[in-house]
This record gives C-alpha cells, structure tokens and sequence, in this order.
C-alpha cells in the first residue's frame, strides 16, 4: 500500500509582478522529511509560502492533505492541520513563550482542554521547557526560532513547513533539531527549506532541488550525494560529498534547459 500524499502540485505558476518565480512546478510528497534546496532566488520561499497557504498561485492545482488548497472551506481545514514557520514571524514581545505558542493553539481550534499540554510538550520538544514563562523579548534570536518551530508544531500537524528553520541556532543546538525533525517525519510530511546541504544530508530522507522556479533534481540523499562522484586533487577539501553533489546536479540542469541563476526568493 502506497504511503499518503500529503502535497500534490501540478502545472504550479507562481508570479511576482512580471516576474516568474515558479514555472508550471510538479511535485507529490508523502510522509518522511524533504529537503528543498536551491540557490537563493529558485522559488523555494515562493512554493513554501504557496503550500502554506498564504500565497496564490497564477495557475496550477494544489492539494494538500487531501483538500483543495485553492478552495475557501477546504483551505480552512487544511491549515488546521498545517505548521508554518516562515523565514520572520511576528509576536508580540510582551507574550510568554506559553502564551505566543498558546495564541496559535487557538489559532488551531485546538479543543480547550488539550491545548494547555500540547504547547507545554511542543515547547519541550525545542528545548525551551525552562524559559515557557520568559518574555519572547527577553530571548536571544536561536531561542526565538526555536520558540518559532514550537508554534509550527504545536497542534501536531500532518504537514509542517519550514523555511529556513536552523538560522540562529548553535551547532548543538542544530544536531537536537535535526534529532527532531527526524522523529516528526516518521508521521508526517515534513518539508524543510534550506540553503545549508549539510542539514539537509544529515536530516531528510529525500531532496528536491529547485533552479530558477522548475525542479532540477528529485531523489535521495544518497542519490544526490553520489552525483558529486569522487572529488580529484584539485577540489576543494572543505567541500563535502553531497555539497559536490547539489553542484553536480545544478549544472547538469542548467546545462539541459540552459537556466541560469534565479532572481527571486
């Protein structure tokens, strides 16, 4: 029996303006944790935010969860089972971490009853168990991201996104998330945008990379790192196997559709 699909996009045209940010995109993901990479500009940050819900396409289908995002009530349901965490993210600063990652229970339609140890767990999960009642102003900025991934996964969502989740963490602190991140792929769709390949190789079990608003690569870690093939005397020693194998396969695509480098986010 086939896993669910918890992302289906076809024909997915994103626009800025006159600009193309993501040029009749398809892409299926079931459960398991998914690396988005790409270069800055690809259209990563425009397909997170599609897929999040806040963001139309120009055309395309987009099912999520088993809805149709583009629809007003199915788009409701979906984004109570959904978990964002955008690049930057508001709160009010006077808020304790309970109460910042309480509002967005709320926010969930958590039932009252549950939601009280839902935030509680989710802000132990991210190591921020000891500062629950601390100000949100009172944090350092790795402490506000992880204050972040806690809202994102609050009401234990069968798809959670996130962009750019590790900026501001410690080394140590990236190792636990990764450790995380793990764990809530083992039920749920998780899709995590990033510039750094090293995250992706030690977190995700799959990777799409994504150049100038199409797919250029869609495969394993091991798939992808085995395109770097084995590094000669003049590489660069500080490069690892699968940072050789992301350049392998963007210049493999670019040389196919003659793409260059994106404009966009």
């Amino acid at each position: 029996m086939n896993p669910p699909t918890a992302v289906a996009v076809s024909g997915l045209t994103v626009r800025h303006r006159r600009t193309l940010a993501l040029d009749a995109l398809d892409l299926s993901l079931g459960p398991g944790v998914h690396g988005l990479l790409g270069p800055n500009g690809a259209g990563k940050t425009s397909l997170i935010r599609v897929l999040a819900t806040v963001a139309a396409p120009a055309s395309g289908r987009v099912e999520l969860l088993g809805g149709d995002a583009t629809h007003h009530r199915e788009r409701t349901v979906i984004r109570r089972r959904l978990g964002y965490l955008p690049q930057e993210f508001g709160f009010y600063p006077a808020f304790t971490v309970r109460e910042f990652v309480g509002y967005v229970a709320w926010l969930k339609e958590l039932p009252a009853d549950r939601a009280p140890a839902a935030v509680e767990r989710a802000v132990r999960r991210v190591g921020l168990a000891d500062r629950i009642d601390a100000r949100m102003r009172t944090l350092s900025g790795g402490m506000v991201r992880r204050a972040g991934i806690a809202q994102a996964i609050v009401n234990d969502p069968g798809l959670l996104l996130l962009d750019e989740p590790t900026a501001g963490l410690d080394p140590e602190q990236r190792v636990d998330f990764r450790a995380l991140l793990r764990e809530l792929g083992a039920e749920a769709t998780v899709v995590v945008s990033t510039h750094l390949v090293e995250d992706v190789a030690a977190a995700c079990s799959e990777v799409a990379l994504i150049e100038a608003g199409r797919l250029a690569f869609r495969g394993t870690t091991a798939e992808l790192t085995a395109l770097g093939g084995t590094p000669d005397g003049a590489a660069d020693p500080t490069t690892s196997a699968v940072e050789r194998g992301y350049t392998a396969a963007l210049r493999a695509h670019r040389s196919r559709t003659g793409a260059g480098a994106g404009a966009l986010r």
